[in-house]
């Protein structure tokens, strides 16, 4: 069974900067993607970053500049530096990872959600 732990949000002030990390365990065979959703509250969950196994990423437009996307594939972890922060950036960040094992096949998983509160 694989999961996805995240760590690294909390309250920050406008301006200021986290870094959040989500490391993937389990019997894992191949990653082939993992990334960053955020959901605030009373709107979708919307991609923020992501990371494909060919060292290619994608980012949301708000965060283009501001936002950093990593990954150590020997440990299967994923960062996401965040810095100028803005209070619109205030969500619950998931982590979103396309993970295959042996005995289920390629699954999307997520992990549980880490809240992040910009001040202004």
């Amino acid at each position: 069974q694989v999961q996805l732990v995240e760590s690294g949000g909390g309250l920050v002030q406008a301006g200021g900067s986290l870094r959040l990390s989500c490391a993937a365990s389990g019997n894992i065979f191949s990653v082939n993607y993992m990334g960053w959703y955020r959901q605030a509250p009373g709107k979708e969950r919307d991609l923020v970053a992501v990371s494909i196994r060919d060292g290619s990423t994608n980012y949301a437009d708000s965060v283009k500049g501001r936002f950093t996307i990593s990954r150590d594939n020997a440990k299967n972890t994923v960062y996401l530096q965040m810095n100028s922060l803005k209070p619109e950036d205030t969500a619950i960040y998931y982590c979103n990872a396309r993970i295959t094992t042996l005995t289920t096949g390629t699954i999307d998983y997520w992990g549980q959600g880490t809240q992040v509160t910009v001040s202004s």
